[in-house]
């Protein structure tokens, strides 16, 4: 019999990827159940589909029985209120805890975290028993959304968290599609200081592989917290060139002095008038890997893509579907809105 399965934040980009994942690799292993706070979308209409919203006790009711696994996907951006993303990330995912084991009989329940959780890192790589340390609402919020997480599994309930790098892939955009708009554009691209530190990236579909991992391994090893991320990755400067390569217009990185950058940036984002909030740009000139050494043995995390590889495969994947994203925002199903900093790109 199939394990019915809820995936919440499903019209999301990690969402949409799980969903395409699992249609792919187990289509006959796992029923899968839909929640979103959004309208339900035309591609999911096969699945069991819900309007419906984390924070609400009654919608999460109306889709928690006889559900076996849940994968919390949903969460809110790092450009929405603090007072909005406290309660979608924790107020939510409590929610779906208590109604995942209070009403429900939920087997299993993987939350996606975030490696945001660990601040600005001053080492690297970054180990799952490294310090946490909050910065802003969105890591703080993430934070103690693990903590309810902690106490459901302190009752014998087993919980895997994931705390995934910046994944992107089909989808996904956010800053990443202002790199692919320049680089389609034929334009060089401007970085933050010499960029010799390592970046660590994820390929969303390796995500994916992760979670399904989690859903499938012996309770025993998926009961536990995992860093996921690529294995194979260079220094952030040579993987953002592999776009630009990509392209094949002769572009290339421009290396900016980072002092003065990140006081104009810093002045810009106080004025709302830049996409980058302090916690990316103050890790963007910074070595920020992860080890994945637990995932790997735990839960047989094998990650298929490099840096490169994902960079490149959503750059292309961009370039197939940049009409259908040409509004911009602050989501990262969208390229962001690039504010005053539009304008720099004339000059690149």
């Amino acid at each position: 019999m199939k394990k019915k399965v809820l995936i919440t934040g499903s019209n999301g980009v990690l969402g949409k990827n799980l969903i395409q994942y699992l249609e792919d690799h187990y289509r006959n292993d796992y029923e899968l159940h839909l929640l979103d706070v959004a309208q339900p979308e035309d591609q999911t209409s096969k699945h069991k589909t819900n309007k419906g919203d984390i924070r609400s006790k009654k919608d999460v009711e109306k889709v928690i029985k006889d559900i076996d696994i849940v994968v919390h996907c949903a969460s809110a951006s790092p450009s929405y209120k603090e007072s909005e993303i406290f309660d979608i990330i924790i107020n939510g995912t409590s929610n779906l805890l208590n109604c995942s084991f209070e009403i429900g009989n939920v087997e299993r329940f993987i939350y996606i975290s975030s490696t945001s959780v660990y601040g600005v890192p001053e080492k690297a790589p970054i180990f799952e028993n490294d310090e946490v340390k909050p910065y802003d609402p969105y890591n703080k919020g993430k934070i103690e959304a693990e903590k309810r997480c902690l106490q459901w599994r302190a009752k014998g309930k087993c919980i895997t968290i994931l705390r995934p790098r910046s994944f992107l892939g089909p989808h996904r955009l956010g800053t990443f599609g202002i790199l692919y708009e320049w680089a389609s554009e034929k334009r060089n691209f401007p970085m933050l200081g010499a960029g010799k530190n390592k970046y660590q990236l994820l390929d969303v579909e390796d995500l994916c592989q992760a979670i399904c991992l989690s859903m499938s391994v012996d309770k025993q090893n998926a009961n536990d917290l995992f860093n996921i991320g690529a294995k194979e990755f260079t220094n952030i400067k040579e993987d953002y060139q592999a776009v630009l390569h990509e392209a094949g217009y002769n572009k290339k990185i421009i290396s900016i002095p980072v002092f003065p950058m990140i006081i104009i940036l810093s002045i810009l984002e106080k004025l709302k008038l830049s996409p980058f909030y302090k916690r990316l740009y103050k890790k963007l000139n910074r070595n920020y890997y992860v080890s994945i050494e637990k995932a790997e043995k735990q839960l047989g995390y094998n990650p298929k893509y490099s840096n490169k590889d994902a960079l490149i495969r959503n750059y292309h994947w961009y370039l197939r579907n940049q009409k259908k994203y040409n509004t911009a925002g602050l989501s990262n199903n969208a390229v962001w809105n690039q504010g005053v900093l539009k304008y720099a790109k004339y000059f690149f």
